[in-house]
């Protein structure tokens, strides 16, 4: 799979791969961190959730053009690394008030945008070679394939860290008790039959007896319990440091390698061009932001403004041989505000699906894939199986897969039969199953992506893209089919969900199978498709565009918790369903200038 490729992308991917660890750790539970830690509702929590999001995406402009103008690539990287840590060092400590929290999630955003960005720009110009500019989209399947490997572990780690402090203080760890501990202490709850039923189930000390002290101390151990795995996610940025300051090296030096530019660009640089850009910019933010405030509210105002204003300046700072790949990139960036916006809700409202919906408890078989220990031996099994039918005919490596087949599946069966027959399962582990589904079927995709260039018939980049909006639809479909016929949120008055409304976990697993597959034609084809085809100066600044329009998107999430109270469950996902078909039907409207611009 690396054959061919330079050794500076083996760097990209394990730094990124600790990044990407606490990322995604704070992806699993944040949400939930907010609500147990604070009591805040739903649409409170995702409206913060939503801006933190933002926040992670938008300031990789900053970084971006921070990059650009230094070319000092490398240094911007680890500066990032280096607050992201603080950041996370911060979230780590208990009973932080509500304020110190938001700003942790900002000091951790800031750093993001120096990292992300840059890096994939980074990662983008080991491949202006000529000699690997051929392996350009299959690195960056590569690059993304090491961001989920971090991510596949991080919800588990975090769940590990805060069941484990749970059971420390005599708790077990039920979903849906610190809402209801929240309702009790503000004295909101006019019958207690339920939360007394709940609490004694979730107490290893014997029955409760005192609802007061109960309540209080597991927000408190629940929320510490988090705080912890906050501090595993610092953990992994120490690592992801480490082997970005031993190995940079290996990674192109764009200070020394920047080509200088034409005379004519810095002539217009120096005139009143640039003047006239700024100025634009500013207006066409105003401009938007107004508007959109009076549908929708000044804070997604202000989104769109920005991203007006980028779109604005990059426009009229491009020399008229740019403009053509510049416009295309941005109608590029316009529909993957409204991919994001719907696929980012697995940490949003498909977590409160998650936590609310689908069963508490599963059988001995399902739980294999809840538990670390079971689901890498299942992993294992199924890895031997491709190694024993895959192309390589060395006795040596069948054997190697047979022994991975014996002993994975062997282990499976031995986890299976120890388990109990009936287990409890967290939430937040579904945050698993993307990331692992991206390792999984990362190197398959490749691999009917290679095979279709040999017949000739590889869609372009664009067309991927599309295809990958189509795909998404689908994936909500299925949560929509799943959730007919079940109690809407807005009915609950205050209860929790009644098992009678829980649906098997198996819905959920297969709709994040789905959006995994349309992820994979989406996102790391965008990366290759804005390194292919940004202009030379605006490298760093147009991967920045690319996650200022995930920005964008994912200031858009409150959509969906902003809706959870108030529709029904299948009018929520319908939402979210038309946004793919009606952006995949516009990519495809414009595709042969998208196609012409990677020429």
């Amino acid at each position: 799979m690396l054959k061919g490729h330079p050794k500076g992308l083996l760097v990209a991917f394990f730094a990124n791969m600790g990044e990407r660890f606490g990322f995604y750790t704070m992806m699993a539970i944040l949400v939930l961190f907010l609500q147990a830690r604070y009591g805040l509702t739903e649409e409170t929590a995702g409206d913060i959730y939503s801006w933190f999001y933002f926040g992670i995406y938008a300031l990789a402009l900053i970084g971006g053009i921070l990059a650009d103008y230094t070319k000092k690539y490398k240094l911007v990287i680890f500066a990032g690394i280096l607050i992201m840590l603080s950041g996370y060092a911060m979230l780590a400590i208990p009973k932080l008030s509500l304020t110190i929290t938001v700003i942790s999630l900002f000091v951790i955003a800031f750093g993001n945008g120096l990292f992300k960005g840059n890096l994939q720009a980074v990662v983008g110009q080991l491949y202006d070679d000529p000699k690997y500019s051929k392996l350009r989209d299959s690195a960056f399947m590569i690059f993304y394939m090491g961001i989920n490997v971090g991510a596949f572990f991080a919800p588990f780690a975090a769940t590990g860290v805060r069941n484990w402090w749970l059971r420390s203080n005599g708790y077990l760890h039920d979903g849906s008790l610190p809402a209801l501990c929240h309702q009790y202490l503000k004295g909101q709850m006019t019958d207690t039959t339920q939360f007394a039923e709940l609490a004694g189930k979730a107490s290893l000390h014997g029955p409760v007896t005192d609802l007061n002290a109960f309540a209080q101390n597991y927000i408190d151990v629940f929320s510490h319990g988090y705080n912890y795995a906050f501090g595993i996610a610092a953990g992994a940025m120490i690592i992801s440091m480490l082997v970005y300051v031993f190995f940079q090296r290996l990674l192109p030096n764009k200070e020394k390698q920047v080509q200088q530019a034409t005379a004519s660009d810095v002539a217009r640089t120096k005139s009143g061009v640039q003047i006239k850009a700024v100025v634009s910019s500013l207006v066409a933010a105003a401009i938007v932001t107004f508007l959109i405030s009076l549908v929708l509210d000044y804070k997604t105002g202000m989104a769109f403004g920005l991203f007006a204003a980028f779109v604005t300046w990059i426009t009229l700072a491009s020399t008229k041989e740019e403009k053509p790949k510049v416009s295309s990139l941005i109608l590029v960036f316009f529909v993957v505000i409204f991919f994001w916006m719907s696929f980012h809700q697995n940490g949003l409202t498909l977590t409160f699906f998650a936590r609310d919906y689908i069963v508490k408890e599963v059988g001995p078989f399902t739980y294999l894939f809840f538990d670390l220990r079971s689901i890498l031996s299942v992993i294992t099994a199924i890895g031997g199986v491709f190694v024993v039918l895959g192309k390589e005919k060395k006795i040596l490596t069948r054997l190697i897969g047979a022994l991975m087949i014996l002993a994975g599946g062997g282990l499976s069966y031995y986890f299976m039969s120890n388990n109990q027959e009936s287990n409890a399962i967290a939430p937040e582990v579904f945050q698993s199953f993307n990331p692992l589904f991206i390792v999984a079927l990362t190197t398959l995709v490749m691999g009917i992506f290679a095979m279709l260039n040999k017949a000739g018939k590889e869609p372009s980049t664009p067309k991927k893209i599309g295809i990958g909006m189509i795909i998404a639809a689908a994936g909500f479909m299925l949560v929509l089919v799943a959730s007919l016929g079940l109690i809407s949120p807005h009915s609950l008055g205050g209860q929790a969900v009644p098992d009678s409304s829980r649906v098997s976990p198996y819905w959920l697993i297969n709709s994040y199978l789905i959006l995994t597959v349309a992820e994979l034609f989406l996102s790391p084809m965008g990366l290759s498709f804005v390194s292919k085809v940004a202009p030379q100066r605006f490298q760093g600044l147009m991967q920045g565009g690319w996650l200022l329009a995930t920005a964008v998107g994912n200031k858009l999430l409150f959509v969906g918790s902003f809706f959870w109270g108030k529709l029904e469950l299948w009018q929520l996902w319908s939402i979210f369903i038309v946004c793919c078909l009606v952006s995949a039907a516009f990519i495809f409207s414009i595709i042969k200038r998208l196609e012409k611009a990677t020429q």
